[in-house]
């Protein structure tokens, strides 16, 4: 009977929607301007070094900062940052800019990049021994190379400029100052951020080759917390199908522990929250490596030394638990390899670092913290297999009924609100035909029902005692790993072959001009290509671009238009809107004197897209900090004209607007 019931459940029609696996071209992207670099060899993983490349490397590198002397980090390599693993360490400069940046080896100027985002003004070495260290948020670049980016930027008439150089162009002797420290592009504040990569792009640890004597770390890692989830349709947690939070007790070095034995069973995974400290600082960084022994034997080890730039690195949010982060803020490492994280930074099982948990067994888990000096910090705690059956308990309030649901990866887990003594079968809805659930447990009389969406989408749901079935709002399964078109009559998805981490159920609404793409507690790997079609002619095309609202911010994503169509690449899920933007930049002169001029600009929507000051007719170079939304002369512009006589600053937003201000200087 269950099987008849489950065929003609599975063929039912699916929802209304086009949904192809189509062989799309590639998709192009015109976002990033085009740069003179060259070709890139091809792409591999870091490959963990040997003893001997270890003893090769120990004290290649001089300390870039006040080398000789104690010095703090910031950051550590591997910290988990939004959208990224940082890719090396952020060294403090006493709080201050212009510090002296020191070359940490003999080699040559490959590459630099002068940028009001991002790195900032950014500059890499590159070694005879094929490895290249990045020095970002510089103030000032240093040296005859210095003279060459000024050089061209007054020839390409631009400060946002990125330049390659061949060996034997610029060389550099170890302990040479090559730079002064800033706070320029993504900083939050003033320090050297240094990184160590390979040919590939690789980001490397650079404290994994023996440390730096500048550098004392005597601290071992603090455990904040400890979670255990159920990852298949059968598995509970403290007979439950939810996350289970644990604050364990203890003490860096020494240990920490959760004191109460867990009730688990199925296929589970673990998650940690923890940080690491460096001597005589209070600032939080990562850890270097974990490893999960389950009965002392291992079930999940991953070391952070190596992350491949850029592409790994966005993979952070499948490596921590990104859903939950965005409801709490809190920030949990998955224990355990989730489909579609393909980083080579893992060492497990077959399962992957997955538990399974059987009736009566008794699992004596130790979690094992470490940092790149080599303290360590163990995290003890124990699960105890039972067979889940139905339970039940009831709240002392009346509760109205309600139904309210959510996916957890390819789980339905749907909660109804009753105060029945008995709980109702629930009931799925698709295209006339019906599938009934069995309650798995209730708990304060809110009853939850489980259902493997992999089975097919219900259209809606009914419980009794509601007046209505409650709509299903996801439209579509899209799977990951494949080229993908899904299609309303309000807009189109264009997915990439990496566009998705895994198996999404998508839905989207239309209302008052608010288009709602999915949720951006799901987190995207590679761009999706975005289609909008409004319903209503949009007249001032030119001006009119698709934006990303987030509370009372609305965000410019691209204005791209074909006919009546507008697209746009998009980073995240979340709601858009098409907006105009007839409004000008802002711009007026803050500041002139013997050290410059410094104007104050801005925009109200689209944001600032170009700038340019002529003096006498002749353009001037500018520097943009949009921490401050300053534009700025430099006194180190020696090949500019002299700041006296008629200038003209014209800057205009990503909607062409412009704004002219002529003065007398």
């Amino acid at each position: 009977m269950l099987n008849r019931l489950l065929k003609s459940w599975l063929l039912a029609p699916p929802a209304l929607l086009l949904l192809v696996s189509a062989s799309l071209p590639p998709a192009c992207s015109t976002d990033e301007a085009k740069t003179e670099k060259p070709a890139a060899p091809t792409k591999t993983a870091a490959a963990p070094p040997d003893s001997a490349a270890r003893a090769a490397l120990k004290g290649y590198f001089l300390f870039p900062i006040k080398p000789g002397q104690p010095n703090l980090l910031a950051g550590s390599m591997g910290e988990l940052r939004p959208n990224h693993f940082h890719g090396g360490l952020d060294i403090k400069t006493d709080g201050g800019v212009d510090r002296p940046v020191y070359a940490s080896a003999d080699g040559y100027v490959s590459r630099l990049k002068q940028s009001s985002f991002g790195y900032g003004n950014v500059l890499y070495i590159t070694h005879p021994n094929g490895l290249v260290t990045v020095y970002g948020h510089l103030n000032h670049f240093r040296g005859p190379v210095a003279q060459e980016l000024l050089r061209r930027q007054y020839e390409k008439q631009t400060y946002e400029l990125e330049l390659f150089f061949q060996p034997g162009q610029f060389p550099v002797k170890r302990g040479e100052v090559v730079a002064l420290s800033g706070n320029t592009g993504g900083s939050a504040g003033p320090h050297l951020h240094w990184e160590v990569r390979d040919a590939q792009d690789n980001q490397l640890n650079p404290l994994q080759w023996g440390g730096f004597p500048e550098i004392q770390d005597h601290v071992a890692p603090t455990v904040l917390g400890a979670a255990v989830e159920p990852l298949s349709i059968d598995a509970r947690v403290q007979g439950r199908f939810e996350k289970r939070l644990f604050t364990p007790t203890g003490a860096p070095g020494s240990g920490f522990v959760v004191a109460d034995t867990i009730a688990a069973y199925g296929t589970v995974g673990l998650l940690l929250q923890a940080f690491d400290r460096y001597d005589n600082a209070w600032n939080k960084n990562g850890l270097q490596r974990v490893d999960v022994l389950v009965n002392g034997r291992l079930l999940h080890s991953h070391l952070i030394d190596g992350v491949g730039f850029p592409d790994e690195s966005r993979q952070i949010n499948h490596h921590v638990d990104w859903d939950f982060q965005q409801l709490s803020g809190k920030t949990f490492q998955k224990l355990w390899v989730d489909d579609g994280n393909t980083l080579p930074i893992y060492r497990t099982t077959a399962d992957k670092g997955r538990l399974r948990v059987e009736p009566g067994q008794l699992y004596q888990v130790e979690i094992r913290l470490a940092d790149s000096y080599g303290n360590t910090t163990p995290l003890r705690l124990v699960l105890r297999g039972e067979q889940p059956a139905y339970w039940q308990t009831r709240a002392a309030a009346v509760r109205k009924p309600a139904l309210r649901y959510e996916v957890l990866r390819n789980i339905l887990r749907v909660t109804c609100d009753d105060t029945a003594r008995q709980a109702p079968r629930l009931t799925l809805l698709r295209a006339g035909r019906q599938l009934q659930l069995n309650p798995s447990y209730t708990d304060l009389s809110r009853t939850v029902y489980l259902y493997d969406l992999r089975a097919g989408l219900p259209d809606s749901l009914r419980l009794p005692g509601l007046a209505r079935a409650v709509r299903f709002a996801p439209q579509v399964m899209v799977p990951a790993g494949s080229e993908q078109l899904v299609a309303t009559q309000e807009l189109s998805l264009t997915f990439a072959e990496r566009s998705l981490f895994d198996t999404l159920y998508l839905q989207t609404s239309y209302q008052d001009g608010l288009w709602t793409i999915h949720n951006p507690r799901t987190p995207l790997l590679q761009n999706v290509r975005v289609t909008l079609r409004p319903p209503v002619p949009v007249a001032d095309k030119a001006r009119s671009a698709a934006y990303l609202v987030r509370g009372n911010a609305k965000i410019w994503q691209g204005n791209k238009w074909e006919g009546e169509y507008l697209s746009f690449p998009m980073r995240m899920f979340g709601q858009f809107r098409i907006l105009t933007d007839t409004i000008p930049p802002s711009a007026r002169l803050i500041s002139k004197g013997a050290g410059g001029l410094v104007f104050k600009v801005g925009d109200n929507l689209s944001g600032l897209a170009s700038y340019r000051l002529e003096v006498g007719g002749q353009w001037k170079r500018l520097r943009f900090e949009h921490k401050n939304s300053t534009l700025f002369t430099e006194r180190q512009d020696t090949l500019g004209s002299v700041l006296r006589g008629p200038a003209t600053l014209r800057i205009t937003d990503q909607a062409g607007n412009e704004k002219v201000l002529s003065l007398t200087l």
